[in-house]
């Protein structure tokens, strides 16, 4: 007989966070208390407790994310997952806006003359927008090369959120990112993907809204 919890609707989330703190206790994981939203949203979206120690975090970037989200920046996407992930209503309630423009036909039609992908063009497009940008970056590492070569030449994104999953590139991209000066939020290794890249942005909006949570 399987012994099943009862919990209502509204309490999943809380237990989930409670029940996560506990497994960490019982692992003898700390975390910080400024990254523990980041964190736990993390692993909650994935079940996956080693988010807990391959999450990396440029100095002092939870206030310098939070001053940037209170003030409603463009949330720049390299997938539609990501962009679809994202909760627009917290966003637009401090102002911001969220963008994929992977899809956008001229984006395709420019990344195939050039012989580049179209998460390399995506980037280089909204690297010319001229207001605070935020990089949330969940599958393509060309996407963070981009981002860096840009950087290199003196672009400077309010905040690159890097964590693609993959294996070509992937790891290398991800360092390439947190050797730059700019604040930074990426997963060492291997894994990511869109479904953390946009619990990573839910974790630092929620901060924001009228009943903080992680």
């Amino acid at each position: 007989m399987h012994k099943l919890e009862h919990v209502l609707p509204a309490d999943i989330e809380k237990t989930s966070f409670r029940m996560i703190g506990e497994e960490l206790a019982e692992r003898k994981i700390e975390v910080a208390p400024e990254l523990a939203p980041v964190i736990y949203r993390v692993i909650h979206t994935t079940a996956d407790f080693e988010y807990a120690e391959t999450m990396a975090f440029s100095g002092n970037v939870m206030q310098q994310a939070l001053d940037i989200f209170s003030r409603g920046p463009l949330i720049v996407t390299d997938t539609t997952m990501v962009y679809s992930g994202i909760n627009k209503r917290a966003l637009e309630a401090l102002g911001g806006e969220a963008r994929c423009f992977i899809a956008d036909p001229e984006i395709a039609a420019e990344a195939k003359a050039r012989g580049v992908t179209r998460s390399t063009a995506a980037m280089e497009r909204a690297m010319r927008e001229e207001r605070p940008t935020v990089f949330a970056v969940g599958n393509a590492p060309t996407a963070l090369i981009s981002l860096y070569e840009g950087i290199q030449k003196g672009y400077r994104p309010a905040l690159v959120i890097g964590v693609p999953v993959g294996f070509v590139n992937v790891v290398q991209a991800k360092e390439m990112i947190m050797e730059t000066d700019v604040p930074w939020i990426v997963n060492r290794g291997r894994k990511g993907g869109s479904n953390v890249a946009a619990a990573v942005c839910n974790a630092i909006l929620y901060q924001l809204g009228d009943d903080p949570r992680f």
